[in-house]
C-alpha cells in the first residue's frame, strides 16, 4: 500500500513538473521577442505576390513577424470575425460596401493625421469619401483595379477591326466577328461575380455613379427608363456569346479566351495574369467599354482594389502602422502591380505592361468612374439578381426585384 502511494506521488510530482515546464514553454514562444501581426487580404491570385512582399519585410525587420491568412469568401469571413471580436490586425480589402459598413461602425483605425495619404492619388481618396460619406480617412488606397474589354489583338487584325468607341460600333464590330463564324463575347454566367463586369460599365455610363446615392435617399428607383436601358443592352450582348455561356464559369473563360476562342472578354484586368500563365502567348489588349453613344460618357471602370487598414483594437499599431508603409513604398507598389497587371493608387508609380496599355489615354485624362456595384449594399446580392435576369430575361421582373430588394435592406437598418 505504501509503494502505491509513494508511486502515486512521485507521479503527481512528475506530472506537476511537467506541466510547470509546458507553461513555461508557453510563456517563452509568446515572450520570444518577436511581434506577431496578422495580415487578412481578400485577393486570392494576390496570395504569391502578397507572400513575397511579407517575407521581404519580416527579413527587414526581425522582431516582428507578419503573415497572411488568405481565406476563401474573404468578405464573409471578416465579418463573422468581426462580430466575434477577432479582429485581424492589418487588413486589405476592396473599397466594397462590407469596407463602407465595417468603417462606419468604428472597426478600423482612422488614419486621417497619420500621413500615409500624402502620396496617395486624390481621384481614390475621394472615391473612399463618396462611399464611406465621410471625410475620416479608415482605409489607404493601395492598388486599383480595372474592367471594361479584354480583346484577342491577333483577332482584331486578321478581320480588320478597330477599336469601338460607342455602344452602336461595339455591336456591329460583335455582328462582323459573328459573320465570320468566330465567338464575339465570352460571357461567364455560371459565376454570378462576372455579371458584374458589364452592369458597371453600362449603369454607370448610363445612370450615372450618383444614381446609387440618390436611391439610398428615396429619390429615385431602378424602373426607370436609364435603368431599362441597362437590362435591354446586357440582354444585347448575349445575342453575340457563346452556346453555353450558363454553364461556363470565370476560369474556363480565361483558359477558352486564353486559346483565342472569341474575340472579347468582358472582364477585369485581373483576368490578364490568369490568361496569359495559360498561353504566354496569348496576344491581349483592353479598351474601355463603350455603354452608350456618346464617346464623351464611356469611361474607364477602375476603383480601389486593395485598400490598407488597421484594426483599431489592434495590440501593435505602430508595428501594423509600419507595415503599410513598407508596402506604400514605390518600388514594393511597383512589384505588386507589376505581377497583377494592376494600377498604382500611388502617385509616380506607372503600369508600362503592353496588355494594359489601351486604358492608359483614359487614366491620364481622368475619365474613369468608380465600380458601381460598390455603392448597392451587399445584402442585396446583385450579382445573385444580375444572374437570374441573364436566365430570365424579364426586365420587368428585373427591375421590380432590384427596388424590392434594395428596400428590404434599408427597412432592415
Amino acid at each position: 500500500m505504501k509503494k502505491k502511494k509513494m508511486i502515486s506521488i512521485v507521479l503527481v510530482s512528475a506530472l506537476f513538473a511537467m506541466a510547470l515546464a509546458g507553461c513555461g514553454g508557453k510563456k517563452d514562444a509568446a515572450d520570444d521577442g518577436k511581434i506577431k501581426l496578422e495580415f487578412f487580404q481578400n485577393k486570392t491570385e494576390a496570395k504569391a505576390s502578397f507572400d513575397e512582399l511579407v517575407k521581404k519585410f519580416n527579413d527587414a525587420n526581425p522582431n516582428i513577424t507578419v503573415t497572411q491568412v488568405n481565406p476563401p469568401d474573404a468578405e464573409t469571413v471578416l465579418k463573422t470575425r468581426v462580430a466575434k471580436k477577432d479582429v485581424p490586425d492589418i487588413i486589405g480589402i476592396g473599397a466594397t460596401d462590407t469596407y463602407a459598413q465595417l468603417a462606419k461602425s468604428g472597426v478600423f483605425a482612422d488614419f486621417s493625421d497619420s500621413g500615409l495619404t500624402g502620396n496617395i492619388q486624390p481621384a481614390y481618396l475621394n472615391m473612399m469619401n463618396k462611399l464611406t460619406g465621410s471625410e475620416k480617412v479608415n482605409g489607404i488606397p493601395f492598388t486599383a483595379n480595372a474592367s471594361g474589354v479584354i480583346y484577342n489583338k491577333k483577332m482584331f487584325e486578321e478581320l480588320g477591326l478597330s477599336i469601338p468607341k460607342t455602344w452602336d460600333e461595339l455591336i456591329a464590330t460583335a455582328q462582323k466577328v459573328k459573320d465570320a463564324g468566330k465567338t464575339p463575347f465570352y460571357l461567364t454566367i455560371k459565376d454570378s461575380w462576372t455579371t458584374l463586369v458589364p452592369f458597371n460599365s453600362l449603369s454607370t455610363e448610363i445612370m450615372g455613379i450618383d444614381f446609387y446615392g440618390e436611391r439610398a435617399e428615396g429619390k429615385t428607383k431602378f424602373d426607370s427608363p436609364e435603368f431599362r436601358e441597362v437590362a435591354e443592352k446586357q440582354l444585347k450582348l448575349m445575342d453575340f456569346a457563346e452556346k453555353d455561356m450558363y454553364g461556363k464559369g470565370y476560369n474556363d473563360g480565361n483558359a477558352a479566351f486564353a486559346k483565342g476562342e472569341a474575340a472579347m472578354y468582358l472582364q477585369g484586368v485581373w483576368a490578364i495574369p490568369e490568361i496569359l500563365k495559360a498561353n504566354p502567348d496569348a496576344s491581349v489588349g483592353v479598351f474601355p467599354f463603350p455603354g452608350t453613344n456618346d464617346a464623351g460618357r464611356n469611361k474607364v471602370i477602375s476603383g480601389v482594389d486593395t485598400l490598407l487598414t488597421v484594426s483599431k483594437n489592434t495590440k501593435h499599431p505602430e508595428e501594423a502602422k509600419k507595415f503599410i508603409e513598407f508596402l506604400l513604398k514605390s518600388e514594393n507598389v511597383q512589384t505588386f502591380i507589376d505581377q497583377q497587371k494592376a494600377f498604382s493608387a500611388v502617385k509616380g508609380v506607372n503600369q508600362s505592361d503592353a496588355s494594359v496599355q489601351g486604358f492608359n489615354e483614359a487614366f491620364e485624362s481622368g475619365a474613369i468612374e468608380d465600380f458601381s456595384d460598390h455603392y448597392i449594399p451587399s445584402a442585396v446580392k446583385a450579382d445573385t439578381i444580375i444572374q437570374g435576369f441573364m436566365q430570365k430575361k424579364d426586365i420587368d421582373a428585373y427591375v421590380k426585384q432590384f427596388d424590392t430588394e434594395w428596400d428590404k435592406v434599408a427597412a432592415r437598418k
